[in-house]
């Protein structure tokens, strides 16, 4: 063959050295690199007295964050980009540091390093039931991490669901979490009082966001699996958010048929899902994480509509309306009753 026809083989080596690019942003995160040049550190020898580090090993860091585009680079000094002041200083009200620590937790890189097995099984290499585990610590860690990238997902829902018309809602929301997609619908509906299951634990951290948002008197704990745990009854709008992902179609449908008998009349659920499209080939992120499913959990996918509509409609629903969230890859399903 020709060497000027050969494919390049640049994406295979860029995937390859995937791991840096991670490793290097944890790095900085950990060392406060982007705070300290937001708060005026710009050299590598300022840089480096603020972090506690060594200046050849912060210049190194810093000339590949530059390269990847998480800074500036000029003059011998380092900026922040627009994307890097918004996110990454810890100053920033929508710091995702915390995230990054979650996404990349040596959890997950465990459960990518036993893919190989997880593809044979069809299902987690990790011991159990993998993060579906009954308990399992990882949930602490996603409440204490993620709420920051729930916000505007959050702030769209309580929107689509017109919480600012202060119409009564007694809210049911599954697999809580941090709270946040609860808790931004009490916050613009002063009638909505919110009823949160999830693991006790995890409902701690909850429990502070209410606290914070000075809404602990119209949020409730609901402690316990959302398969078990007596969820009430008579709910104008239930939230299951990134929770039918982690299961097989036969457990997404029992918790639906509960969901389903706890609602009163003329009630709605949302969904927050990652969806690929019907044929998978082009929603990189749902694929990506479809992917994590198989690598965590025993049966657990990233679902297209048309799975997410069937589901819903077997277990007593009707009409489901998908919507687009503009600052992330999931979508919002909106559900009426049958």
């Amino acid at each position: 063959m020709d060497t000027q026809t050969q494919p390049s083989p640049t994406r295979i080596l860029d995937t390859i050295n995937g791991y840096k690019k991670t490793a290097s942003l944890k790095a900085a995160l950990e060392l406060d690199v982007f705070t300290a040049i937001g708060e005026g550190a710009t050299t590598a020898d300022a840089i480096s007295t603020s972090v506690k580090a060594s200046p050849r090993g912060v210049r190194m860091l810093c000339d590949y964050l530059a390269s990847m585009g998480f800074l500036s680079h000029s003059n011998g000094g380092y900026t922040l980009t627009p994307e890097s002041k918004a996110y990454l200083d810890r100053h920033s009200p929508r710091f995702l540091g915390d995230a990054a620590f979650f996404i990349a937790s040596p959890t997950l890189e465990h459960a990518y390093d036993l893919l190989t097995d997880a593809v044979r099984r069809g299902g987690t290499a990790l011991l159990g039931s993998g993060t579906c585990s009954s308990e399992n610590p990882i949930w602490i860690h996603f409440a204490n991490s993620m709420a920051p990238m729930a916000c505007p997902g959050a702030e769209t829902i309580a929107r689509l669901m017109d919480a600012e018309e202060g119409n009564a809602c007694k809210t049911l929301d599954i697999a809580a979490g941090h709270g946040l997609y609860g808790l931004t619908i009490a916050k613009h509906n002063p009638r909505a009082h919110v009823y949160a299951v999830d693991w006790d634990d995890v409902l701690e951290v909850a429990a502070l966001n209410a606290m914070e948002m000075d809404l602990t008197d119209r949020w409730h704990r609901l402690p316990g699996s959302a398969f078990e745990v007596d969820l009430g009854s008579g709910y104008d709008l239930v939230l299951v958010t990134n929770f039918l992902h982690h299961f097989g179609r036969d457990c997404c449908l029992k918790v639906l048929r509960r969901v389903r008998e706890a609602m009163a009349p003329g009630g709605r659920m949302v969904t927050l899902e990652f969806v690929p499209d019907e044929e998978r080939q082009q929603a990189h992120d749902a694929l990506a994480f479809a992917l994590t499913m198989l690598a965590t959990t025993p049966e657990g996918d990233a679902y297209t509509f048309s799975e997410l509509d069937s589901m819903f409609r077997e277990a007593g629903f009707g009409e489901t309306q998908l919507h687009d969230l503009a600052t992330s890859a999931h979508k919002v399903l909106i559900t009426k009753m049958a």
